[in-house]
């Protein structure tokens, strides 16, 4: 009679867990969806000086979101290095405090670092060959990102990289007599530079401007786009005229703050942020001539680099391929992105 007793108690006890478990369940899915009609804040956090052309693409993205929604969907952008450098801004949408970001290549591979496969120094000759193999590459790209908690909204770009520098350089050995400014804690390419004989000095980009004055750095790699809108020229006056990488990015939403937002909308808002993507590649693109001549009148020097000395930097980057095929990109993508650039300029040819 006892042992019954105890049975029964045994089974009472664990369908009443069972039942708490499934209201458990219930209370929480019901607290994650918004009720209909609700409006839902997205806090953004680029860095992307406020004031500038970029930030008021970036602006009208945000208000037709909010058109489109009929209010239910604002963006709060916080600009600059408000919220910190691009790994913070990732580590805070994890976090939840933030639920968005205009991320540069160094804050998506915070995410998924084969996205540094369209960044690999000297690999890529135009814009087209960069957007040709993002093009093959994005489904997988954008679905490893997916899989980490992030939905990409757009891909951008911030211009060509060229090295703004306090003394000319025309040479990677011109280089290495200099100061270069590294992001802090990106511990795999501060190893690579110093293994090549440059020499990195790690900090937050909030702190360029400032190093650059005191002379703890002299030499930034930046496009002449994000030159002029962070006017670091003015402290780095020589430009070395050759186009080491494309300044590739794109904006991602945390996925649980993507699921939060009524189905109905996503599309209409996707196809938003792909249009203020275009039209942000389209500024910068127009943008980098005049951008030029703008900061020459300004004088700033560009310093001109000829076929051998432009067979140097070649050789010194792809020396460090291993490397980054390793330690930065990955094996896999390094090796994908290689194979479709070649394709691509196969076609090209062809076309030719």
């Amino acid at each position: 009679m006892k042992s019954e007793f105890t049975r029964n108690s045994r089974l009472r006890y664990r369908v009443l867990v069972a039942t708490f478990a499934a209201a458990a369940v219930v209370l929480t899915t019901v607290l994650l969806i918004p009720p209909a009609g609700a409006q839902i804040t997205i806090k953004m956090a680029t860095l992307v000086p406020e004031g500038t052309s970029w930030a008021t693409i970036i602006k009208e993205g945000g208000e037709k979101w909010k058109k489109i929604s009929n209010g239910r969907v604002t963006m709060n952008i916080y600009w600059g290095s408000v919220s910190g450098d691009d790994p913070d801004v990732v580590r805070k949408m994890r976090l939840g405090t933030l639920h968005a970001g205009l991320l540069t290549s160094v804050g998506l591979a915070e995410i998924d670092k084969s996205v540094y496969a369209l960044s690999v120094p000297m690999m890529y000759a135009s814009y087209e060959e960069v957007y040709g193999v993002l093009e093959k590459m994005r489904p997988k790209l954008e679905a490893n990102i997916e899989k980490k908690g992030f939905i990409v909204l757009n891909w951008i770009d911030g211009g060509w990289i060229h090295y703004f520098t306090q003394k000319p350089v025309a040479t990677p050995d011109d280089l290495k007599k200099l100061k270069l400014f590294a992001w802090e804690n990106d511990t795999d390419t501060i190893d690579i530079l110093k293994s090549m004989g440059f020499n990195p000095q790690p900090m937050p980009t909030a702190e360029i401007a400032t190093a650059l004055q005191t002379g703890r750095i002299n030499a930034v790699a930046l496009s002449p786009q994000a030159a002029v809108i962070t006017q670091y020229y003015n402290y780095a006056k020589n430009m070395t005229d050759l186009n080491f990488e494309l300044l590739l990015g794109a904006t991602v939403i945390d996925k649980r703050t993507w699921n939060k937002i009524p189905t109905d909308l996503h599309a209409p808002l996707l196809q938003v942020m792909q249009e203020t993507g275009k039209k942000l590649r389209d500024e910068i693109r127009k943008s980098a001539e005049r951008d030029v001549d703008e900061m020459k009148k300004r004088g700033l020097n560009i310093v001109p680099i000829d076929t051998k000395a432009r067979e140097a930097w070649v050789k010194v980057t792809e020396s460090a391929y291993p490397k980054l095929r390793d330690r930065i990109v990955g094996a896999e993508a390094f090796d994908e992105a290689m194979k479709c650039r070649d394709e691509y300029r196969k076609r090209a040819a062809t076309v030719k």
